[in-house]
C-alpha cells in the first residue's frame, strides 16, 4: 500500500532559526498521525510546507507515492490536502453556506453548495445549518463549518491545528467521532495538539519534533503523558504543589456590571457580579465568545464604560479609571490577544516591556536603556523564552514564546491583582507547567488572581473557585475541588440551574 504522505529530509532555514532540520515523516491512508513538539519545535512551519503556504529550502514531498511541489494552498487542495487552522477564517455577516462557497471554485452554485453541505454534515454527524449567519453560531458550530468546508473538497489528507482549543468537553467527543469515521474511510489525518491525553486517546502514531528535528516516533496509545513529555521537552513537566489558600481582604469586587457590546455580533455583559480575595485564584470557564473578552476589557480599563460603582479595587471605585491608573493601584492584566494588545509586533521585546512597566523610566521621563535591556534579558532567562535577545522583534517569536514573555512581564511586576486571559494558549506542556506554577506562587504571596481559560484541565489545576460564563452572564461560584468536568461542561451551555447534589455553591 502506498503511503498517503512522505516527507524526506525537509529543511527550512529562517534568518535566526532553522525551523525544520532534515525532517522525515510518513503517513498512511486512514491513519490519525499526531505531530507533537514544544513551542518553536517547527510543527507549524512543517504543516505550512505540506499545505503549500511555505516553500522548503531542501527535501522532497511525496503524495500517494508521487513527488509533488506544492506552491500554494490552492494546489494543495487540488491534490486532496485540506487544512483547518487554529484560528477560524469566517465572515460573520455571511451564512455558513456563503462562507463555504467562497472557498470553492465557482463551478457549483450557492444552492448546490448548500445541498452538499447538508449531505456531508449528515454523513459525518456534523450539526451544521448552512443557512444560518456565522455571527449567530457558537464556536463549536463555527469549527464544524470549517471542517465541512474542508470535507467538501473530499480530502485524502486533513491537517488539523489545535482543533480542540476552543471546544467544550462534549464538543471534543463529537469531533473525535467524526475524525475516527473519516479515518475509517481512508482519509489520513495530521493532528497538531499540546493536549497529551487527546493524542493518546485519538491518534494511531506520533512523530515528535524538538528544535526542528525528529526526536522520536511512537504509538501514543502505548505511552503515558510523562513519557510523551520526556520525548517532547527532554523532561517531565514539574509537578504543581498546591496548598490551601490563605484568604485576605476583598481585592476586586464586581457588582451589577451590565455593559452593551460595541460589536453588532458581540455579547452584552448582563448583571455580572463576583468577589475576588487576596490570596486566591478564581477561574472563569466558558466557550469563547460568551463575554469573557468584554469582561476582561472592562476590568482592565481598556473599556471604561462600567457603570459607576460596578468595579471596585480594594474598596475604591475604578469603574471609569484608565488602565495606567489601575496599574498604579496594583492591577495588571494579560489580554487574550498577544500580538496587537499584549505586545506591539514591530517593537523589540525590550521596548515591549515599557507597555506596562515603568521600572526603567528615570526622573523627567528619561528612559534608562541599559536597564530596559537588562529587564527584558531577565524575563527571557527566567521564563525560558526562545528569542534572539532583548532586541528581537515581538513578531519574530512563536506564539507560545511570546506568551511566556508577556506573562513574565506582568508576573514579575509583583501585582496585587492579576487578570489573565488564556495563560497557556498555544504553550507546550513544560512552559504551561511553569506558568501555572508562577500563578500559584503569586497567589501564595497574597496576590488575587483571576484566570479566564478555555482549558478546563488548567482551571481545575490552579483554581480555588470556579465560575462559568455563558451568554454574557456568570454562574455562581463553586469550590474547584467539588466541581466535575461534566458539570462545568454543562454550565458552559448556561445550564447552571441544576447544581450537583451536595456541591457547595457560593453566590
Amino acid at each position: 500500500m502506498n503511503l498517503r504522505l512522505e516527507l524526506r529530509q525537509i529543511t527550512k532555514q529562517y534568518p535566526s532559526v532553522r525551523a525544520n532540520d532534515a525532517v522525515s515523516l510518513k503517513v498512511q491512508p486512514g491513519q490519525i498521525h499526531a505531530v507533537l513538539g514544544e513551542n518553536g519545535a517547527g510543527k507549524s512551519t512543517l504543516m505550512k510546507i505540506i499545505f503549500g503556504a511555505v516553500k522548503p529550502d531542501a527535501g522532497e514531498m511525496l503524495f500517494n507515492g508521487r513527488e509533488v511541489h506544492v506552491k500554494s494552498p490552492q494546489e494543495a487542495r487540488a491534490l486532496g490536502i485540506s487544512m483547518v487552522f487554529q484560528h477560524f477564517s469566517l465572515f460573520d455577516t455571511l451564512t455558513a453556506a456563503e462562507n463555504v462557497w467562497l472557498g470553492l471554485d465557482k463551478t457549483l452554485s450557492l444552492e448546490e453548495v448548500t445541498t452538499r453541505i447538508r449531505e456531508v454534515a449528515s454523513v459525518y454527524g456534523l450539526d451544521v445549518d448552512p443557512t444560518r449567519h456565522v455571527h449567530s453560531l457558537t464556536v463549536g458550530e463555527r469549527q464544524r463549518v470549517e471542517i465541512v468546508r474542508a470535507l467538501l473538497t473530499r480530502p485524502q489528507l486533513l491537517i488539523l491545528d489545535e482543533p480542540t482549543s476552543v471546544l467544550t468537553p462534549q464538543a471534543v467527543d463529537k469531533l473525535f467521532v467524526t475524525l475516527r469515521q473519516l479515518a475509517d474511510e481512508g482519509c489520513a489525518i495530521l493532528y497538531i495538539s499540546h493536549k497529551l491525553d487527546e493524542i493518546r486517546a485519538l491518534c494511531h502514531h506520533c512523530t515528535v519534533l524538538r528544535g526542528g528535528k525528529v526526536t522520536g516516533e511512537v504509538d501514543p496509545r502505548q505511552e503515558s503523558n510523562a513519557s510523551l513529555s520526556r520525548l517532547m521537552i527532554g523532561a517531565e513537566p514539574p509537578e504543581l504543589h498546591r496548598s490551601a489558600p490563605t484568604l485576605g481582604e476583598v481585592a476586586l469586587a464586581v457588582k451589577g456590571l451590565s455593559v452593551p457590546s460595541t460589536d453588532p455580533f458581540g455579547v452584552d455583559l448582563k448583571e455580572v457580579g463576583f468577589e475576588l480575595r487576596a490570596g486566591e485564584i478564581l477561574g472563569i470557564a466558558g466557550v469563547s465568545g460568551n463575554g469573557q473578552q468584554p469582561l476582561m476589557a472592562v476590568l482592565s480599563g481598556e473599556d471604561p464604560r462600567g457603570p459607576q460603582g460596578s468595579v471596585r479595587l480594594f474598596g475604591a471605585d475604578i469603574s471609569r479609571a484608565a488602565p495606567r491608573a489601575r496599574r498604579e493601584q496594583g492591577l495588571h492584566s494579560v489580554p487574550e490577544e498577544r500580538l496587537g494588545r499584549g505586545a506591539v509586533p514591530t517593537m523589540s521585546l525590550a521596548q515591549n516591556t515599557l507597555l506596562t512597566r515603568d521600572d526603567a523610566i528615570g526622573a523627567g521621563g528619561w528612559l534608562r536603556m541599559a536597564d530596559i535591556g537588562a529587564m527584558a534579558s531577565d524575563l527571557i532567562e527566567r521564563f525560558k523564552v526562545k528569542a534572539g535577545g532583548p532586541q528581537a522583534l515581538a513578531k519574530s517569536l512563536s506564539g507560545g514564546n511570546l506568551q511566556k514573555f508577556i506573562m513574565g512581564r506582568e508576573i514579575s511586576a509583583r501585582p496585587k491583582v492579576l487578570l489573565v486571559s488564556q495563560p497557556t494558549w498555544g504553550v507546550d506542556v513544560g512552559a504551561a507547567a511553569q506558568i501555572r506554577g508562577e500563578l500559584l506562587k503569586l497567589r501564595d504571596a497574597g496576590c488575587a488572581v483571576l484566570v479566564v481559560s478555555e482549558e478546563l484541565d488548567e482551571l481545575f489545576e490552579v483554581s480555588d473557585r470556579l465560575m462559568v460564563m455563558a451568554q454574557g452572564r456568570l454562574s455562581p461560584s463553586i469550590p474547584a475541588g467539588e466541581a466535575t468536568v461534566e458539570q462545568i461542561g454543562a454550565w458552559m451551555s448556561g445550564l447552571w440551574g441544576s447544581v450537583q447534589e451536595g456541591a457547595h455553591v457560593q453566590a
